[in-house]
């Protein structure tokens, strides 16, 4: 159990960190471009939308860090849960329109941010496991 525990974990850094430092990289460039970001996806346009995306990945790359490092899960618990309320709103709440074959990678992904919330909330209890051994 504590082997699928660390998988699961190990599988939502390496997933959020990917995402965070992606959108990180996207939204930097088109706030000194000046461009504007699209997400369908997203409920915000325009440069609002490239601003919140960028702080947004900013504290999801914080709280990574300081998950990885053993110091408040909690946070990064919130941002994977975030995501995936994200995307599952913007994907199946909205009216929002896919291209074809965007359904199956839409799927994919929400189905990768639901594990990496599960190993995130993994994360918080392995803090609770080493407080526990002192």
């Amino acid at each position: 159990m504590a082997a699928l525990k660390a998988l699961l974990r190990y599988f939502s850094y390496l997933f959020h960190g990917l995402l965070t430092l992606s959108l990180l990289a996207i939204s930097g460039l088109t706030l000194v471009t000046g461009e504007n970001l699209h997400l369908g996806v997203l409920p915000w346009t325009g440069a609002t939308l490239s601003r919140v995306v960028f702080l947004a990945s900013l504290y999801g790359f914080i709280s990574l860090a300081l998950a990885i490092k053993g110091w408040w899960p909690a946070l990064y618990f919130l941002w994977s849960l975030a995501v995936l309320v994200l995307l599952v709103k913007g994907y199946v709440f909205s009216g929002y329109h896919f291209w074809p074959g965007e359904p199956l990678k839409a799927a994919c992904l929400t189905l990768a941010s639901a594990i990496a919330v599960i190993g995130a909330w993994s994360a918080i209890w392995e803090e609770d496991d080493r407080l526990k051994r002192y």
